[in-house]
């Protein structure tokens, strides 16, 4: 593996299966920031957990998101495929 001296890796991004239930999505954001803590636990400088998109914003806010990606929010629904 070759070393990328300007890459530094800053946090885990994560994109769970879609859920209409606040609880089961929030169950998922829950996991994803117990692993990001584990990682800053074990040394790894890591300052970014990117979780929820526009239907899951709220759960992964309740779980400590640093970032959310709200597009569909902003764009609209992706057509759909044919």
């Amino acid at each position: 593996m070759h070393a990328l001296p300007r890459l530094k890796l800053r946090g885990l991004l994560t994109i769970p299966e879609p859920a209409q239930e606040f609880a089961a999505q929030l169950a998922v954001h829950r996991r994803a920031r117990a692993l990001y803590e584990e990682l800053r636990a074990a040394g790894l400088p890591l300052d970014t957990l990117s979780m929820g998109m526009t239907g899951d914003l709220e759960a992964a806010i309740h779980a400590g998101s640093t970032m959310v990606r709200v597009g569909t929010a902003i764009f609209g629904a992706r057509p759909a495929k044919a």
